[in-house]
């Protein structure tokens, strides 16, 4: 089964590099990998014990990071960190859909895109580093991949990201929605860095947003709006 890798073009240090993880036992990965489309060997345990020190992790982060915050509002964060499309945005910052082993049927279905597989896969791989590093390992992998989501936290905005808070206040205000468009690439790989502009309506100046994903960058831009924005209203 595994000598489909080879046949795909691509290797698991390959896939080590993309995720910043380095295996000692690299059969691990290899099942992470693997949808259940292809086979009884699959990564739907890996999944089981992913999506349970994924949970364990973010709501630890949640408790530390919000000492004030009751026990329901917690809940809520941790729910909105760990949901599927939550899960999936960051499997596509990764392009793990280039490296998930499909059966005939998914992938001609274009199963590499789909939500649902993207986000059980990125669990297997926490599982599978769990299996691999122990439970140090994994969390400091969780706590990595989620670095920029906790810091986008705010609890008092219930999650509501930049670009969210942005479209809400110009909605608000009966004003344009605000347009994206990428200025420039620079990298290769995973080691890419955008750099995005972002047109408010209202705003004479020219909004800039970097990032090492365009959907970080544009984060980067519509925060930039937001103070902006605030400034004005001073």
């Amino acid at each position: 089964m595994y000598g489909a890798f080879v046949k795909l073009n691509y290797s698991i240090e390959k896939v080590e590099q993309v995720i910043a993880y380095q295996f000692r036992q690299s059969h691990y990965l290899e099942t992470a990998l693997t949808h259940r489309s292809v086979g009884s060997k699959n990564n739907e345990r890996l999944e089981f014990l992913g999506d349970s020190i994924l949970n364990f992790v973010i709501a630890e982060a949640l408790y530390l990071q919000f000492p004030q915050v009751d026990e329901g509002k917690l809940s809520r964060l941790r729910a909105s960190l760990v949901r599927g499309s939550t899960l999936a945005i960051l499997a596509r910052e990764l392009n793990l859909g280039d490296f998930i082993l499909l059966g005939p049927g998914e992938l001609k279905s274009g199963g590499f895109r789909r939500e649902s597989i993207l986000a059980g896969t990125l669990e297997a791989i926490m599982g599978s580093v769990l299996q691999d590093g122990g439970f140090e390992a994994a969390k400091t992998f969780i706590l990595d991949l989620y670095q920029a989501a906790l810091e986008e936290v705010c609890a008092d905005k219930e999650l509501k990201d930049p670009k969210t808070r942005l479209q809400e206040y110009l909605q608000a205000n009966k004003q344009l929605l605000p347009a994206y468009a990428i200025i420039s690439i620079d990298g290769e790989g995973h080691n890419q860095h955008f750099t995005v502009n972002c047109e408010v309506d209202g705003l004479d100046e020219k909004i800039i947003g970097l990032g090492n994903s365009r959907r970080k960058a544009e984060q980067n831009a519509a925060l930039n709006a937001l103070e902006l924005l605030n400034k004005n209203e001073e």
